[in-house]
């Protein structure tokens, strides 16, 4: 009775010991996935700073909930110190309740770990064995093992130590000195991950030679696999050069392109040379559906298959697994495939947990969600123009690859496609590299991202079998795809049409434009206006051009249109450069570039005549101070020096006024002179000054309500209301005297001395600001009363 008792206290306390553990899990995944926290843990990480980490560990303890706030502020904190930035938008990645089973495992691993060594064994070994005949099961490996690994490659090297073990009797107790004599060859496909052979070679420690890449198909099959023939040829070749071929390493499924090799005759040809056939990639996972191709089946046959099934699944922090057959349990154990260590068994338990909570049922279900959607995505496409998509089996293939491809049927006015067959490849590519990063931005859920292949060039994978369970993509997500590519790929069309004419156009603006040739422009292409001044220097032309095209595109950028226009890209070599980015088929290409001159020339103009008024301002000052001066001479010996004394001065002038003969000043800046004030205060009009109206804008070759750049007729979609360029502002204030310190800083560098020069300098500022303001000012004062440069 006690035994029995003792052994329901202990179940008592396991029992609240696991329900303890899913309790601070439940808090845990609240707490760091919840964006918005409590009131007093927001002031409370409020001094977790990132200055303040690394730092000294704390005296006393903390509690758990302070924490874990902690690792929320950490994850947090970029998205904290960027200014605009909405958190909400950006939320943790919603793991669903199957991985909440995942993430529970990792707890319970550390649980389990602390039980009884005999407990521990036990149950260790049931999940590594429940575990291993799940997957065998499903993906068809009968009386198969399993190694559970955190790295993706370890179990390649792990079969690879066993191969060699296998095949050099002697390893076990002479070591590498065995491999001396007949060297191990490693042969893999060209279509492999990239680094994986040579990661292969630095854990086993065998030399880079030791590794043999075999090209793909040139000329019959696919041009991403492995040519059986060559490795035939390559076998045959390092057998007879003393070598032992060893290992070969297949694809169910490459990495960019997602084919699979010819499995059945790779493991033919593996027989009969006695080498070890390994299959990995993303294609295994179609090994749990009902109809699975001849070419994937292959895969079963292998020695060893390495598996992803949380990226397949959606699993977080879930082990890859690499299944393969052996009878010897000892070279196994030596190559390190299995453990007498009940802890290593121990990192099944997350898949254990999760392979439970969704069942084969919901297993197979995720499988063919996935295979479904890279059907709906290839079916949408073909309706598609110039998208051509590249498909190893359009009735079965996991992963849907399409690329834009410029087609001869464009036309009309967007110039000639001959132009584009020198560096073509390059543009399309660049197009295709836009066009994928487009497309992944605006429907994320899609997962779609880029490839670079070595035929095709760049094109856009869709392989939702490695994104769709962990973004939850949805047909609807495919649709929204479809979408995008349908308003995408006409701007591409027009744009690379009318690339030639941007060229030509250009050319033809020599030498203020000048055209460069950016083929990794996703764009219309790029301009450099060129400073028309002679005589400078090398750095100051430098200088001069790259404040002109700043300021071009800034103006460029203000224009009422739908073009785009942006600085140097970071992948660029050429400077002070405008690229001019995607346009539609409706886009007046000579108008564009004309605009670009016009404002790129003002621009110029404007910046010589600022120079230029700095030193007729300057000449100016110093002319205005002489006759300051020779003025108050000529009053003095006008008036006397009793009408200068404070009060003298005030009664002779109340008894005798005096009709002054000396007359204001104004400054011309277009003209560099100081002239008389009489026309002005005669005809209340400024001389010299330019009618806003007669001054020409772009403006006026648009009908109204057009947007820039666009031909007449184009459609209504383009048009809406016109903005004002601004060249307008620039040349009114050529000759305008309202001398504002804004337009240029040596224009406040001389001071008057005195009072009255201050009020002579100043004056004319306020009388030729504009007409009307000179009208109103004429009719406050009294009539006979002017108040001039004499300071009267």
């Amino acid at each position: 009775m006690g035994e029995k008792g003792s052994k329901a206290s202990s179940l008592i306390m396991v029992d609240a010991a696991l329900a303890q553990v899913g309790k601070n899990l439940n808090e845990a995944m609240r707490i760091l996935g919840d964006g918005q926290m409590e009131p007093d843990a927001g002031t409370e990480s409020r001094r977790f700073s990132r200055t303040s980490i690394p730092g000294p560990l704390q005296g006393d303890g903390q509690d758990v909930t302070t924490i874990l706030h902690l690792v929320h502020h950490l994850i947090h904190e970029e998205e904290d110190e960027e200014d605009g930035r909405d958190k909400a938008s950006q939320p943790i990645q919603n793991v669903g309740e199957q991985g909440h089973m995942a993430l529970l495992g990792h707890s319970l691993a550390a649980y389990i770990s602390v039980l009884d060594r005999e407990r521990l064994r036990k149950l260790t070994t049931r999940i590594l064995s429940d575990t291993t005949l799940w997957l065998c099961r499903i993906f068809r490996y009968d009386n198969g093992s399993a190694y559970f690994h955190e790295d993706d490659r370890d179990g390649l090297v792990k079969v690879c130590r066993l191969a060699i073990n296998a095949r050099y009797e002697e390893y076990t107790t002479e070591g590498y000195a065995v491999l001396s004599s007949r060297q191990p060859v490693i042969y893999q496909s060209a279509s492999c991950r990239p680094g994986l052979g040579q990661h292969l070679c630095n854990q086993l420690g065998l030399p880079l030679s030791s590794l043999c890449t075999v090209p793909c198909n040139t000329i019959f099959g696919s041009q991403h696999q492995m040519d059986v023939a060559l490795l035939d040829k390559l076998i045959k070749e390092d057998t007879d050069a003393g070598k032992l071929p060893l290992l070969l390493i297949a694809n169910a499924g490459t990495p960019e392109a997602g084919h699979t090799d010819k499995l059945s005759r790779l493991k033919e040809l593996c027989d009969q040379h006695g080498i070890w056939l390994h299959v990995e990639g993303v294609n295994l996972a179609t090994l749990a559906l009902a109809q699975v191709t001849s070419a994937v089946m292959g895969a079963t046959r292998s020695d060893s298959m390495t598996l992803t099934p949380g990226r397949w699944l959606g699993l977080p922090a879930v082990t890859a697994v690499t299944l393969y057959r052996h009878e010897d349990p000892a070279l196994s154990l030596a190559a390190g495939l299995t453990s007498s260590q009940p802890v290593e068994k121990l990192r099944a338990l997350p898949l254990w947990l999760s392979l439970q909570y969704l069942g084969h049922n919901g297993i197979v279900q995720k499988i063919r969600h996935a295979a479904a959607l890279s059907q709906h995505l290839l079916l949408k496409l073909k309706s598609v123009t110039c998208i051509r998509t590249s498909v190893e089996d359009e009735q079965n293939s996991p992963v849907v690859l399409f690329k834009f491809s410029q087609e001869s049927n464009a036309g009309g006015s967007g110039g000639s496609v001959d132009g584009l067959c020198v560096g073509e490849k390059e543009v399309l590519d660049t197009f295709n590299r836009w066009m994928g990063e487009q497309l992944a931005q605006l429907v994320p859920a899609s997962g779609v991202d880029v490839v670079e292949l070595e035929d095709e060039g760049t094109c856009v994978r869709f392989s939702p079998l490695l994104t769709a369970a962990v973004l939850g993509t949805q047909q609807e997500d495919v649709d929204e795809v479809v979408q995008k590519l349908l308003e995408l790929v006409p701007m591409m069309s027009a744009t690379m049409n009318l690339r030639q004419d941007f060229r030509e156009e250009t050319h033809r603006h020599a030498p203020s434009l000048t055209y460069i040739e950016e083929l990794s422009w996703p764009g219309l292409g790029a301009v450099r206006y060129e400073s028309q001044a002679e005589g400078a220097d090398e750095s100051r032309r430098k200088q001069e051009q790259k404040k002109i095209n700043d300021a071009l595109l800034t103006k460029l950028q203000e224009l009422d249109t739908d073009i785009f226009f942006s600085t140097d890209p970071e992948f660029v070599t050429e400077e002070n450069c405008i690229f001019v980015g995607m346009v539609t088929d409706d886009v007046d290409v000579s108008e564009l570039v004309d605009t670009i001159s016009t404002l790129g020339r003002d621009i110029e103009e404007s910046g010589r005549l600022l120079e230029n008024m700095t030193e007729r301002v300057r000449k100016g000052i110093l002319e205005a101070e002489l006759q300051l001066q020779k003025a108050n001479e000529e009053k003095l010996l006008e008036e006397g020096m009793l009408r200068q004394l404070p009060v003298v001065g005030s009664v002779l002038n109340w008894f005798s006024p005096v009709e002054s003969s000396i007359k204001g000043r104004t400054f011309n800046l277009a003209a560099g002179s100081l002239d008389s004030t009489d026309v002005t205060y005669s005809t209340k009009v400024q001389a010299g000054r330019t009618s806003l109206q007669d001054i020409p804008t772009l403006s006026a070759k648009r009908l109204s309500g057009q947007r820039l750049f666009r031909r007449p007729g184009a459609g209504s979609d383009s048009m809406s209301e016109t903005s004002s360029i601004g060249p307008a502002d620039e040349s009114s204030g050529v000759e305008s005297f309202t001398m504002s310190p804004n337009i240029h800083p040596s224009m406040s560098m001389s001071q008057p001395e005195t009072a009255e020069h201050a009020e002579a300098y100043v004056r004319p500022a306020g009388l030729l600001g504009n007409p009307e303001q000179v009208e109103a000012e004429e009719e406050r004062q009294p009539e006979g009363q002017e108040e001039d440069l004499s300071g009267r």
